[in-house]
């Protein structure tokens, strides 16, 4: 005898099949890159001037549904590594709540539809240096690089540092030397960023046979890069004021928070530990947000 699924079965199965989805797009991950493409939009116009609210909420949207078909992509590369790791294997993919093929599909459209937006809405060329970071991100850098050398997090880090230009390019239909500041930013973060992490996930990226800095060059050589680095990164801070690009707000603010990311970095170097790096890394996405964000006070208050 055939039994008819109860409605409300029906919809909390729905629910979760739709959760799943979503989570393939890293939401966390997605949400920093947004801030970060919303902050150059909004440097991007002048102080004082209207903004123009259709190309920048398209962008802001198209750049999203980009960035959730890298991050699903992503997923799909690296279902089998993730399934070995403590942190990613509790995915959608390595659990069985959606395939391959569903994956695939999902990502084809969600970035195709980010894409068109973009391309209608916006500019073509946002559309194609979104474009050009989906292919950095999700083939370059994950099939490419990030199986192949310890320096995967250095190089891929290019089109991680991308979303300040699409959101300046979507205002401007360019890309100035102001937001070359800001992409340099974002790439001499990452690697002490990511490279904390990896610090105290250094046995689980053994494990799935990622060649990740300290896997290959050991902790102490990853710990002194990750200070190497930190030094780079803050004093890149320094270059929007130098270039009168932002005034005294952003810069008092880049250098208390760039003593205070020397202050984990110089601790991981000297007396290291996995919580040290734990906070660390913990402090690198607030160290990012506030950065940007002073910068945006100092842009319309300054």
């Amino acid at each position: 005898m055939n039994q008819t699924v109860p409605l409300s079965q029906q919809r909390s199965g729905l629910s979760n099949r739709l959760r799943q989805f979503y989570a393939l797009t890293k939401p966390r991950v997605v949400s920093l890159i947004v801030f970060c493409a919303v902050i150059g939009m909004l440097l991007a116009v002048p102080a004082g001037v209207a903004l123009p609210l259709v190309p920048l909420l398209a962008a802001t949207v198209g750049i999203a549904l980009v960035a959730g078909a890298a991050a699903a992509i992503n997923c799909l590369v690296e279902q089998k590594i993730d399934a070995l790791m403590a942190r990613t294997r509790g995915r959608p993919l390595p659990l069985g709540e959606v395939n391959s093929i569903e994956t695939l599909v999902f990502a084809s459209i969600v970035g195709g539809a980010g894409l068109c937006l973009l391309n209608i809405w916006v500019n073509p060329l946002t559309m194609w240096l979104t474009l050009a970071t989906f292919v950095g991100y999700a083939i370059i850098y994950t099939v490419i690089l990030k199986p192949a050398t310890p320096q995967n997090i250095v190089i891929g880090g290019a089109s991680g540092a991308m979303p300040p230009v699409l959101g300046w390019a979507a205002m401007t239909d360019s890309v100035t030397p102001d937001a070359m500041l800001l992409f340099l930013i974002i790439f001499t973060w990452t690697p002490p960023h990511f490279w904390a992490l990896a610090l105290y996930r250094t046995e689980e990226y053994a494990k799935a046979g990622l060649p990740m800095l300290p896997v290959t060059h050991g902790e102490k050589f990853t710990r002194l890069q990750v200070l190497l680095y930190t030094i780079i990164m803050v004093a890149s801070t320094l270059l929007p004021f130098v270039y009168r690009m932002s005034g005294w707000i952003y810069l008092v603010s880049a250098v208390v928070l760039g003593l205070v990311f020397m202050w984990y970095a110089v601790r991981i170097f000297i007396s290291y530990s996995d919580a040290l790096a734990r906070t660390t890394f913990r402090y690198s996405i607030l160290y990012l947000s506030l950065l940007f964000a002073a910068l945006l006070v100092d842009h319309y208050f300054a």
